[in-house]
């Protein structure tokens, strides 16, 4: 192990000729000391560190070493054994930089009746959606860019309410306040800042692979 270096693997090696178990176990606590000197940045004094040192110690015996230590020695099938691949679950996104819960908003904002609620969630989605574009390019975006997909993600089922935003823009003032303010009041209890509105949205499409507007009801 590089870490160590040349030196400490030399003391490893002797520690092994050593016959006497109970002398080798006292030779190999005193490795584990030193180990720790020489790297005083990463001490700690939990077990998990402790135990590091000891798998490490192992490793450099290439699994020879026979001691009393207070931890039993690591496999050698586990050492340098790639970790199992997590299968992230991407939902089939159409735009991955905006995520999950965009298209499920997209999804309450189609279920919305009342046109005014409706025209506050397109507005609070759009300028969401502009954070998270900005974030993921590092760049600004044209806010048509945003409208065009919001209409896109929702199958043009949200088009005409796009359309009459779009008019006004996202720095409209009566956009950029009914986005900031209308969905965290406490008297519109669907709002996607609302734990009983969001949350259960959340239920219903969480396990929704195949992203189809058409086929949501209310």
């Amino acid at each position: 192990m590089k870490e160590y270096g040349s030196s400490v693997q030399k003391l490893v090696n002797y520690i092994l000729t050593i016959q006497d178990r109970e002398k080798r176990t006292k030779y190999a606590f005193l490795m584990i000391e030193l180990m720790k000197q020489i790297h005083p940045g990463m001490k700690d004094n939990s077990q998990d560190y402790s135990k590091k040192l000891w798998d490490d110690l192992y490793i450099m015996s290439n699994f020879q070493l026979d001691v009393q230590g207070p931890y039993p020695p690591p496999s050698p099938e586990s050492v340098g054994k790639a970790p199992k691949k997590v299968n992230y679950n991407q939902h089939h996104l159409k735009f991955k930089h905006y995520g999950r819960n965009v298209e499920l908003l997209i999804l309450r904002a189609i279920a919305e009746e009342k046109i005014e609620d409706k025209k506050i969630l397109v507005a609070y989605i759009a300028r969401l959606m502009k954070g998270f574009y900005v974030t993921w390019n590092k760049d600004s975006v044209d806010d048509q860019v945003i409208w065009q997909n919001i209409k896109e993600m929702s199958e043009n089922l949200l088009g005409s309410i796009v359309d009459e935003l779009s008019q006004e823009g996202l720095g409209h003032a009566k956009v950029a306040n009914n986005a900031r303010n209308a969905y965290n009041a406490p008297e519109y209890p669907n709002g996607p800042n609302n734990n009983r509105g969001g949350n259960n949205y959340r239920k219903n499409f969480r396990n929704n692979r195949n992203f189809n507007p058409r086929n949501h009801k209310k």
